[in-house]
């Protein structure tokens, strides 16, 4: 449980720096130069590598039993959210009504997790990863202010996108098993 709560406390940390503490994140450039982003960058590996051992090595404790419909809703949450992820790069409509994208991609993913696991290691992991994006939408929005939204796209970026995402679903889904230990149900 203590590398679970240090992974997400580290990820947590390490992005909040240029959201909530640009100032530290400035000065950290001008000690490190141009390690800062690779210093930053196996920060987060290391933060995804101590979530996901601390999530295998912790016991499942159930806390609440998810409803039968849970897996669906996973499913269908997973693929919002491969959509939204993807979306966050390049041109795409969804730009147009949803100012974080991949953020709210991972509250979806993480979200749609608390549909079908119950059990206390899963709501530490994923909710602790919704109450990062929610803090870090609510932190880049005041240090970046109001914006402007993007012009529409071809209809047919937004397609390819989903179709990706669909796909990328169906991957990651047969893939599940070997790198998590659970099976899921596919669509």
């Amino acid at each position: 449980m203590d590398m679970l709560l240090a992974g997400i406390l580290l990820w947590s940390a390490v992005h909040y720096v240029p959201s909530l503490m640009p100032n530290i994140k400035i000065k950290m450039i001008e000690l490190l130069g141009n390690s800062y982003r690779a210093v930053f960058s196996l920060l987060i590996i290391a933060s995804i590598a101590l979530m996901v051992m601390g999530w295998k090595a912790t016991i499942p404790e159930f806390i609440y039993q998810p409803p039968e419909f849970g897996p669906i809703l996973t499913s269908v949450s997973m693929i919002i959210a491969f959509y939204l992820m993807g979306s966050s790069h390049g041109k795409a409509n969804i730009k147009r009504f949803l100012r974080h994208p991949m953020l709210c991609g991972i509250i979806f993913w993480a979200g749609g997790h608390l549909l079908s696991n119950g059990d206390k290691r899963s709501i530490i992991l994923f909710g602790g990863m919704i109450i990062w994006a929610v803090v870090e939408i609510i932190a880049i929005n005041k240090r970046d202010g109001p914006r402007e939204k993007p012009e529409p796209a071809s209809i047919i970026i937004d397609i390819r996108k989903f179709a990706v995402a669909v796909v990328l679903y169906f991957i990651v889904a047969y893939a599940h098993p070997y790198f998590t230990g659970v099976e899921v149900m596919r669509l």
